[in-house]
């Protein structure tokens, strides 16, 4: 190839190799019904310091599964009265992000596909479901769906991604440092890791 042809950009499948294994929950997981909890304050998408964030509270469940609830707020608008697709894409990225909790992974997500098939209206509670479906080396495939006026209403969004399992030199290395000194310096061990645990 000459340096004037266009280099081909390689494309993460969303669909697991046929060698993939199934997931498997990690013994110091989370008990089923368990609250996770932000992993960092500031996280646009569980952190409880973000004003205008989604504050979307994740519950470990059954398997390697979470479930969730975000409640559309008049600042994730995008058309008069309903949720800007970008901020319901991100109510599913986080979903799927806290699922590495349950396998004790740090990992970011590579890929996420995300259909819209229902408005969903400022004022409501959408209700999310995540699970993982196979683990292929660092690759780890999930996939959640987002359902309007209870756990078993109408499907509004769905999303298929594949999560990269990382090591924490990757926040570190690629973080603003303020952000990463703070993390670091949290006098709460706990915290201080949670704060690396999932990018979602």
């Amino acid at each position: 190839m000459s340096a004037a042809e266009p280099q081909k950009k390689q494309t993460t499948q969303l669909t697991p190799p046929a060698d993939a294994t199934a997931p498997v929950r990690h013994p110091e997981a989370p008990a089923p019904g368990e609250l996770l909890g932000a992993h960092y304050d500031r996280c646009f998408g569980c952190g409880g310091e973000q004003p205008h964030g989604l504050h979307l509270e994740a519950r470990a469940g059954e398997g390697v599964r979470v479930s969730a609830e975000f409640t559309v707020k008049e600042a994730h608008q995008g058309a008069p009265g309903l949720a800007h697709g970008g901020v319901l894409t991100t109510a599913l990225d986080e979903t799927l992000g806290s699922l590495n909790w349950l396998l004790h992974a740090i990992a970011v997500t590579g890929r996420l596909e995300t259909d819209f098939l229902r408005p969903v209206p400022v004022g409501t509670v959408l209700h999310l479901d995540a699970e993982v479906t196979a683990v292929h080396g660092r690759k780890i495939y999930s996939r959640a769906e987002g359902r309007i006026g209870g756990p078993d209403g109408p499907v509004a969004v769905r999303a298929q991604a594949v999560f990269i399992e990382v090591k924490v030199e990757h926040f570190i290395d690629n973080g603003r440092p303020e952000e990463i000194r703070a993390a670091m310096a949290d006098p709460d061990q706990l915290r201080r890791a949670r704060a690396f645990e999932v990018n979602p």
